[in-house]
């Protein structure tokens, strides 16, 4: 290997500061807590609030300044669940970082974002003919279904 090469990187090595940089101008300690919210803090509170940043208090003379405010998004109707909840996302969080981090959370009630619905690609009609021609079932909508199915799992 010629010595003014560089050896290849990985796109994680080369977008992971980028994204670490981005993530600590929102207040974060670790990208982590977004890209593992629901791991972290459960499903079940993940599909009704996303982290947007963390508040950090500014210490004195140069002192930290204590564990942050947690922002979440948070959908209108689960807004006061989400907040009786806040000791146990507060705890899930500190568990995560092993330290505490976060004392309290905030809420903003807002839509979440959530990322567009993959779509599948179309079902082939004559792959699925074949699977049904070959099946021994006499019944014709169970055997067409049947093709369908066939189809479907050859596709993925």
């Amino acid at each position: 290997m010629n010595k003014s090469s560089s050896p290849a990187k990985s796109l994680a090595a080369l977008v992971g500061k980028t994204l670490d940089d981005a993530f600590k101008r929102q207040g974060f300690a670790s990208r982590e807590i977004v890209t593992r919210w629901p791991q972290i803090v459960g499903e079940d509170i993940a599909a009704h609030a996303q982290p947007v940043r963390m508040q950090w208090p500014r210490g004195l003379n140069g002192e930290d300044g204590g564990p942050a405010t947690l922002v979440l998004r948070v959908e209108g109707p689960a807004a006061i669940e989400i907040q009786h909840q806040q000791g146990l996302i507060v705890e899930r969080v500190n568990r995560f970082f092993g330290w505490q981090a976060v004392l309290r959370l905030a809420l903003r009630q807002a839509p979440l974002q959530r990322p567009a619905p993959r779509r599948r690609p179309a079902l082939d009609p004559e792959a699925a003919r074949a699977i049904a021609e070959d099946l021994p079932v006499a019944d014709e909508p169970l055997r067409a279904a049947l093709g369908r199915l066939g189809a479907a799992l050859k596709r993925k």
